[in-house]
């Protein structure tokens, strides 16, 4: 996915984020659902991804195709996923997998014991577990690719192999065993696992130092950082000799650098701005 549906679905995570502290697996299974309804109608996607049509107006479609039949949580994510522009037909499908898949990854992340981070490898470790039981066996290839058996037939052997794995993860294993859309299941559990991945960098700081710190100035970054961003994070230290002075944090996406060469290298982009 790229260009206009790249940004598309980087808004409609970004909305769906505030959500997701209270949200449920029950609301992750039900965009599962509605994907399924999705996929199963090309003339409803291309009513959604009509670029002709203004984004109020699919939304308002979505709310009435979705009224009484789910939750205003799950009713409102898809009717702002429908209000986005789509490159094609394909991506608001691909868009509301994703979403449905960070609700569940977002609440394995709640129920981390230690920290949200726990929560997530946990997560994590139970998808390639079920990766690897079916990569090492052609049996089980062959089972959950066979076009005779049927999606809940494949769901409950996928199922099978898992039992002593959290809800998140079954319910994420089950989805692509039953309705892999295209891929191999293996490959679309990766694509979930990768999606735990990342999320799990929202827990982690690197930190990069001109010299290492001492104990006091490590505890006073760790509770500093963790006031910061709301959460106990997990901080890794490099020492960077470059910096001159100061510290750069890095956590998933966001970049903090109050380093000496930062205010050097800012200062000279304004020195030559004034020359020009």
């Amino acid at each position: 996915m790229a260009g206009v549906s790249s940004e598309s679905l980087a808004t409609a995570l970004a909305d769906l984020e505030t959500k997701l502290p209270t949200a449920s697996l029950s609301l992750a299974d039900e965009l599962f659902g509605i994907l399924r309804v999705l996929d199963a109608s090309a003339g409803l996607r291309r009513a959604l991804t009509d670029p002709s049509r203004e984004g109020a107006e699919k939304s308002a479609l979505v709310q009435r195709l979705l009224a009484g039949k789910a939750s205003a949580d799950a009713a409102e994510i898809v009717s702002r996923l429908a209000s986005q522009r789509w490159a094609g037909s394909r991506d608001i499908s691909d868009a509301l997998e994703t979403l449905a898949a960070t609700v569940a990854i977002a609440v394995a992340e709640q129920r981390g014991e230690a920290s949200g981070l726990s929560g997530l490898e946990r997560l994590e470790n139970d998808l390639f577990s079920f990766v690897r039981t079916v990569d090492d066996s052609h049996d089980l290839q062959a089972a959950l690719s066979e076009p005779q058996a049927s999606a809940e037939a494949k769901r409950t052997l996928a199922l099978r192999l898992v039992p002593s794995a959290s809800d998140e993860a079954r319910l994420l294993i089950g989805q692509a065993a039953a309705d892999p859309r295209g891929l191999k299941p293996t490959e679309l559990v990766k694509r979930f696992a990768a999606l735990a991945a990342k999320r799990q960098e929202r827990w982690i700081a690197e930190v990069a130092v001109a010299r290492p710190l001492n104990n006091d100035q490590a505890e006073r970054l760790q509770t500093g950082l963790n006031r910061l961003y709301g959460r106990e994070l997990k901080i890794t230290t490099t020492v960077d000799p470059q910096l001159l002075g100061g510290v750069r944090v890095t956590v998933g996406d966001e970049v903090l650098d109050a380093s000496t060469l930062a205010r050097l290298t800012e200062l000279r982009r304004q020195l030559a701005g004034q020359a020009g």
